[in-house]
């Protein structure tokens, strides 16, 4: 306990899933943290749960002038920045690639996956470099390092994320500060509603469906949940990691480290044996 005591957090798309665990897992662990979403209702229940260690502010990513907000609001109501989590985002424009629309559902794409984790790290930054402190944690995907894993757009700015993590690093290091990305494998958590035939009322949620249906989808034979990318996320926030930056962790269950085994196929009785 306390691996986060008197540290500051910003945790983006804090309001729900993976970003509600780490909330959660931060203040169990000393910290304080700003809540940035802009899902407001789950939000605010999330700070009236957590009490006065955590704070809500409406924020979208993919606009500059919140990111300042939100990142000022940390350090005035807190009185520094220790932390960010980049982690807000969500399935965004999907479809083979003749399909694809470059418009507005493209745009709040990667304005929300990638301008914001720029935007995050830019405004972190300016805060973290004078205090010659911090740790900046962004959320990629496995999608980002193996095709198949997610829709074309998603992957590849998964990719970029992880890219720029390892960019910011180089450049952050001389001041202290360290940057390094998550990449999930199959969590259960509502960001796969869009994916679903689900309707509010039915009586399995979202989070339920989708840890049934990730059970078997890794060599470790459970779906992942939100609060083993909040350990790693808690890794990477507390001095446990000092000497690690620039850096993509992989948390899948072993999903891209190998392919299930066929054991039934391969010890089906045969009348020919070749």
């Amino acid at each position: 306990m306390n691996r986060l005591a008197n540290k500051v957090a910003i945790i983006t798309g804090g309001a729900s899933g993976i970003g509600a665990g780490t909330v959660r897992r931060f203040v169990e662990e000393g910290a304080k943290v700003v809540i940035a979403d802009i899902q407001d209702d789950l939000g605010k229940a999330l700070v009236a749960e957590l009490g006065q260690n955590a704070i809500y502010q409406h924020t979208n990513v993919a606009t500059e002038a919140d990111v300042e907000r939100m990142v000022d609001l940390a350090v005035n109501h807190f009185g520094h920045l220790d932390i960010l989590f980049n982690n807000a985002g969500f399935g965004g424009v999907s479809g083979e690639l003749q399909d694809l629309v470059i418009g507005q559902e493209y745009e709040n794409t990667v304005g929300v996956m990638f301008t914001g984790v720029v935007l995050g790290i830019k405004h972190a930054a300016r805060v973290m470099k004078p205090q010659r402190s911090g740790s900046i944690i962004s959320t990629a995907s496995v999608a980002g390092l193996q095709a198949g894993l997610g829709p074309h757009v998603y992957s590849g700015i998964k990719a970029g994320v992880i890219g720029l993590s390892r960019s910011a690093a180089l450049e952050l290091a001389a001041f202290n500060i360290r940057a390094n990305a998550i990449c999930p494998g199959g969590i259960a958590t509502p960001i796969f509603a869009p994916m679903l035939e689900f309707h509010q009322g039915d009586n399995q949620s979202v989070v339920e469906i989708m840890r049934a249906r990730m059970a078997q989808a890794q060599p470790v034979q459970r779906s992942g949940e939100s609060l083993d990318i909040a350990n790693m996320a808690l890794f990477l926030a507390s001095d446990d990691s000092t000497f690690i930056t620039g850096q993509h962790h992989v948390v899948d269950g072993g999903m891209t480290s190998s392919r299930m085994r066929l054991d039934e196929s391969l010890n089906d009785e045969r009348d020919d044996p070749t």
